[in-house]
């Protein structure tokens, strides 16, 4: 089957899938173009010949290459490919924390944000002073901080804070607001590898 040619629909952008560890891969192309198993990482061209964007996965009901396809855009693949061929891998920007589970926002009656569980010593977060949870001298956990925005963005998901640091670079700078003991703060910081 080579040199062959299928063709699709575009029918949205920016499309959400789920991705592995409960994060969506954002800003998806669909398409009904078919999707084989080996045409996985083809090229998705518009009438022009334009490359717009790389097949990647399709989701069908019954095993076959018709269904709902899915590319990546090609600005993404323009800002992953150089980092994969210096790096082996993608170079992602954080701020080392993790981050507590629904469950403890439930707990402790967080509405909007997401709670620093705990920081890595030498992260970013905690060269400005970002706190984690943590327990008092009778056991209780307490809360530290927690992120509401980054950039005016807000935060509500380990899926918003994977979703707004991949739009940056390490080394770049970003502006936290945060809750701290009923205290909205801010402060500046500058992302690195993790």
């Amino acid at each position: 089957l080579d040199h062959s040619i299928s063709s699709g629909i575009i029918s949205a952008l920016e499309r959400k899938i789920d991705g592995i560890g409960n994060v969506k891969i954002h800003g998806m192309i669909q398409t009904d173009s078919s999707i084989n198993p080996g045409n996985s990482g083809g090229p998705l061209l518009n009438s022009s010949g334009k490359l717009i964007g790389m097949n990647t996965i399709i989701f069908s009901g019954s095993g076959s290459s018709s269904g709902v396809g899915f590319a990546v855009p090609s600005d993404t693949i323009k800002r992953i490919v150089p980092q994969l061929i210096k790096y082996g891998k993608t170079i992602r920007p954080g701020l080392g924390v993790g981050i507590a589970e629904n469950r403890i926002k439930d707990l402790f009656g967080i509405k909007e944000g997401i709670i620093i569980k705990y920081i890595d010593e030498k992260s970013p977060a905690f060269k400005v002073g970002l706190k984690g949870m943590g327990r008092d001298r009778q056991g209780r956990y307490y809360i530290g901080d927690v992120i509401l925005e980054i950039d005016g963005k807000k935060i509500n998901s380990f899926d918003d804070i994977y979703h707004v640091l991949d739009q940056y670079k390490v080394g770049q700078s970003i502006e936290l607001k945060y809750l701290r003991g009923g205290k909205i703060k801010k402060v500046q910081l500058v992302l690195s590898q993790l």
